[in-house]
């Protein structure tokens, strides 16, 4: 039915056929519709950045049922509960578990060929490989601390590059002989024996 290659321009072309004074959430909702039948479901924006595009072009917003159907989007999210308190990084043993668990994550939205998913895991590993780098730059921080925080991202950029090899790299990586010298005092429950 539409002509679009891309998916702003469908969004535009949605928007002129619905052939509407102002846009809310109605017209958002039709647009949405669009959006998903032609590029997937991880194409489809936040109401409001879909609403911002159509201000950028003219339309009229009615921001009241723009905002209720965005607050509305973000607490349906279906990812909000997977990735709750997902990102744990103050022990090396809290780490493990985060990987692991975002390693289990990305393992099923593979399977299940969600995109959207997919750039989530990768979202959450950045952030907690950049929390950990900004932690171990900052000078005001404790030596040691710092030192674990920069072996910990160090962990979140091997498993952002190599997820599969993770596991038998973080095997060895807890024997080693640097690492043992560098972070004896720090306790590991369930660590590898020698």
């Amino acid at each position: 039915m539409y002509k679009s290659r891309t998916k702003t321009d469908l969004i535009i072309e949605v928007w002129e056929a619905l052939d509407c004074e102002s846009v809310g959430a109605k017209e958002i909702i039709a647009i949405e519709e669009s959006v998903r039948e032609r590029f997937g479901a991880s194409a489809v924006d936040q109401p409001m950045i879909t609403a911002r595009l159509l201000a950028d072009e003219g339309a009229e917003l009615r921001h009241a049922e723009i905002l209720e159907l965005d607050a509305q989007r973000r607490v349906e999210s279906p990812y909000d509960a997977m990735f709750r308190n997902i990102l744990k990084f103050s022990s090396f043993n809290e780490t493990i578990a985060s990987i692991r668990n975002l390693e289990n994550l990305r393992l099923k939205f593979l399977r299940e060929n969600d995109k959207e998913g997919l750039r989530l895991v990768r979202e959450t590993a950045l952030k907690g490989k950049n929390r950990a780098q900004m932690i171990g730059k900052n000078p005001k921080v404790d030596r040691l601390k710092r030192d674990e925080k920069t072996e910990i991202a160090g962990w979140f950029t091997l498993w952002l590059q190599s997820p599969e090899i993770f596991e038998n790299w973080i095997a060895l990586r807890l024997i080693s002989k640097d690492f043992r010298e560098k972070f004896q005092s720090e306790t590991m429950e369930n660590q590898p024996e020698k």
